[in-house]
C-alpha cells in the first residue's frame, strides 16, 4: 500500500493474510492516521523474505510493525527486525503477535534467556516467555489500564480504554517480575492485572501491545497510538 510518495516508510512485517481482520485493518487504520499525522508509505514484507542481515533490507524504512496473525513462516526473521528496530532507534509498534515477539526478542537480548519459548511452538517449554493465556481473547474487546506515568498512557490522554483483541498467548508469569525494573516497562495491565503492552524507554518509540488497536480502522476511527506510531516514522524521516 502506498498512500504518497516521499512520505516516511513502514515496514509491515508479518505474513499477509486477506481473511486476518487485523490484516484488513491495518491499510485503514494507516490511512486515517495520515489525517493527523500525514501520510505514509507502507509496505508489507512476509516473514519468508527476511534474510539474516535486516538492516541491509530494512535500512530504508523509517518505521517497522510487526503485525498480527503469527506463527511466522520465519520466526526468526521476525526477530532479526525487531532486533534492528530496538538497536537503531526505528520506529516500532507490535501488535498481538507483535508483542509476543518483541518479548521474545527482548528475552534472548537482554534478559539472557538462551532459548525463549513461544508455547504455542514449543508447548512442552518448562517455563515458556510466551504462555497461555488464562483466558483466551479471540474477538473481544476489553478494558486495558494503563500505567501511571507512562509514554502510552500520554498517548491515550485517559488512564484506560477498551481495545479488542484475537489472542490466546502472553507474558509467562515467570517473566512479569523483569518489567518492574530496566528499560523495557509494562505500559498497560487489564483489570486483573497481567501485562498488555509494554514501552521500552530510553528509545524514540518502541510500544508493543497484545491488543490490536489497528481493529479501530475497521469501525472508520483513528487510533492514538497509530497516528504516534506514524508521526514518529515521520520524525525519524526528517
Amino acid at each position: 500500500m502506498t498512500l504518497q510518495s516521499g512520505s516516511p516508510r513502514i515496514a509491515l512485517i508479518g505474513d499477509f493474510d486477506a481473511s486476518v481482520k487485523a490484516h484488513q485493518a491495518i491499510p485503514r487504520s494507516l490511512a486515517l492516521a495520515a489525517e493527523n499525522a500525514g501520510p505514509c508509505e507502507a509496505t508489507w514484507w512476509h516473514t519468508s523474505e527476511l534474510s539474516g542481515d535486516p538492516e541491509e533490507q530494512l535500512a530504508g524504512f523509517h518505521g517497522i510493525w510487526v503485525v498480527p496473525a503469527s506463527p511466522y513462516a520465519n520466526a526468526r526473521g521476525a526477530l532479526a527486525a525487531i532486533r534492528f528496530a530496538r538497536e537503531s532507534g526505528r520506529a516500532y509498534l507490535g501488535t498481538c503477535g507483535g508483542f509476543q515477539h518483541a518479548l521474545l526478542e527482548y528475552a534472548e537480548a537482554v534478559w539472557g534467556v538462551s532459548r525463549p519459548a513461544h508455547a504455542e511452538t514449543d508447548p512442552e517449554a518448562a517455563e515458556p516467555v510466551i504462555a497461555p493465556l488464562a483466558c483466551r481473547l479471540v474477538e473481544v474487546s476489553d478494558a486495558v489500564v494503563f500505567e501511571p506515568g507512562s509514554r502510552l498512557a500520554s498517548i491515550y490522554g485517559s488512564p484506560a480504554a477498551s481495545e479488542g483483541y484475537h489472542c490466546s498467548y502472553g507474558l509467562g508469569a515467570a517473566y512479569a517480575a523483569k518489567l518492574a525494573s530496566g528499560p523495557l516497562r509494562v505500559a498497560a495491565r487489564d483489570r486483573g492485572g497481567e501485562v498488555r503492552a509494554v514501552e521500552l524507554q530510553g528509545h524514540p518509540f518502541f510500544f508493543a501491545t497484545l491488543y490490536q488497536p489497528e481493529r479501530s480502522g475497521l469501525e472508520n476511527r483513528r487510533h492514538p497510538l497509530i497516528e504516534a506510531f506514524v508521526a514518529a516514522a515521520g520524525a525519524e524521516r526528517s
